[in-house]
């Protein structure tokens, strides 16, 4: 009898958490790796973090005035919808669902795969099918969790992100000890120039921000957030200046340990971190590292089904998609709809490409949206927002974003070229169904095949539930019998 609705559930604590626990996952631990390759040296890569740091604080304070001026959820979506229009959002939810969210989540859950293994075929490489084979596991599981319960999303979310600190600490502190030692050898001759190559600087750029990214999230669920206009940017600032110190503490402690070929040669850059400074450590870093991808997946999964969500409503993405559980109150038919794509690129994929591949698309939407905030003053200059950045902090992070993307066809064409033939391909799509609108018949056969799919879905979900119930029961009662 109640009104269904996305309750307001996340805290000041919880959106902390949520954009720790996002930007905070794979990305420290295996974008060390693409800086450098990218850069040439040690120097030039601490520098490239250092600048995706301070552009990802130009783009969550620009992201934060969006969020206080717009009070829809749906991220980067509803912002360049309500800023530029339905046909450049609509082109965004086409490049995000095909291409920009299932390689993020294949790269995120390879990266947990990898991990999570290595312990365990140390100092073989894991198998990449049992890679894969565990990258799937663990992104169903995520699936459930977000299907079960918005709740107990945002507490393993939380508990995540302490577990990622407490990753980030185990580098941080042995590294400092080591360098206050005086082993500064690794640092000798750190810029290089004669290894840098211009034209793959977007590429390293690309890899930082990957592992910056994040810093959004909060804007895609404001409906569900308590007090957006004041837990919005108190959020944001204080967890990308929290993340800019930590990575950049991280990354000298990489290199004070390993040198530079080391760090190219490692398929695990933590791993080889901890082998060569932290021997006792070595079977728990992984596991924390692998734990920290979990909360990523989680948040990606949380985030990406309210921007589906938002769009049904928007009419721009099939009805059945704006529905809620009714007795979860989770927006269950959203989270479903990507395993499949998610499961053909971790299947198929290798994580540098599907890197690259993404990337392009991302970053050329989020300069968009960020473009959007620059029209949206310009169109309404009586509007008041309760928080405002300066103009040239919006105006900067677009030129650079632009900027980067269309540099990015020299450094890697192939990869870029099927991200923006992924973009393209929306424009007929949206000419033929949208903006036409799709007819009745279409329409009415089109919610009631995926009603039956969302259905079968909710059975499956309960079944998984019980069925991890009845597991937990098991191994409770065997401990106490032990």
């Amino acid at each position: 009898e109640e009104a269904i609705f996305l309750r307001k559930k996340i805290t000041l604590l919880r959106a902390f958490s949520l954009l720790i626990g996002s930007m905070v996952g794979s990305g420290i631990f295996i974008s060390p790796k693409g800086v450098l390759q990218n850069s040439g040296s040690v120097g030039f890569s601490l520098v490239v973090w250092f600048s995706c740091g301070l552009l990802s604080m130009f783009g969550a304070l620009s992201y934060a005035e969006l969020g206080t001026r717009i009070t829809k959820s749906g991220g980067h979506y509803i912002y360049i919808l309500e800023t530029l229009g339905p046909l450049p959002s609509f082109l965004f939810l086409w490049a995000e669902f095909f291409a920009i969210r299932p390689a993020n989540s294949a790269v995120v859950s390879l990266a947990f795969g990898r991990y999570m293994l290595e312990p365990f075929f140390a100092p073989c490489a894991a198998p990449v099918p049992a890679v894969k084979l565990v990258s799937l596991l663990a992104y169903y599981t995520v699936l459930t969790l977000n299907s079960w319960s918005v709740t107990w999303s945002a507490r393993v979310q939380t508990a995540l992100s302490v577990v990622k600190l407490l990753a980030l600490a185990l580098i941080i502190v042995p590294g400092m000890m080591l360098l206050a030692q005086g082993h500064t050898e690794n640092f000798q001759d750190a810029f290089d120039r004669h290894s840098l190559v211009l034209d793959k600087l977007p590429l390293a750029f690309y890899a930082g921000m990957f592992a910056y990214s994040g810093w959004f999230q909060t804007s895609f669920v404001r409906e569900e957030l308590v007090r957006p206009e004041r837990n919005i940017p108190l959020a944001v600032i204080v967890s990308v200046i929290t993340v800019i110190v930590g990575y950049m503490l991280t990354n000298v402690s990489y290199y004070t340990v390993l040198g530079t070929q080391d760090v190219l040669a490692s398929p695990a850059v933590a791993v080889s971190f901890v082998q060569r400074a932290f021997k006792s450590l070595i079977s728990v870093l992984p596991v924390l590292v692998a734990l920290s991808c979990f909360g990523t997946m989680n948040g990606g999964i949380f985030t990406f089904s309210r921007t589906l969500f938002v769009a049904s409503r928007e009419g721009q993405w099939p009805p059945l998609f704006s529905m809620i559980h009714i007795r979860r109150h989770t927006p269950l038919p959203a989270v479903m709809l990507m395993f499949p794509l998610v499961t053909a690129m971790v299947c198929i994929g290798d994580i540098y490409h599907l890197l690259n591949f993404f990337s392009f698309s991302r970053w050329l939407f989020i300069g968009l949206a960020t473009l959007g905030l620059i029209v949206h003053r310009h169109r309404h200059p009586e509007l008041h927002s309760p928080f405002k950045v300066p103009l040239f902090v919006p105006v900067s992070f677009t030129i650079i974003c632009l900027f980067t993307v269309a540099m990015s066809f020299y450094s890697d064409p192939v990869n870029i070229s099927f991200g923006c033939i992924m973009v393209l391909s929306g424009f007929p799509v949206y000419y033929l169904i949208i903006h036409r609108q799709m007819s009745d018949r279409c329409r009415n056969v089109f919610c009631f095949l995926w009603t039956k799919l969302s259905s079968l879905f909710s059975t499956l979900s309960d079944y998984l539930t019980h069925k991890l119930q009845l597991l937990l029961e098991v191994v409770q009662q065997e401990i106490k019998t032990y």
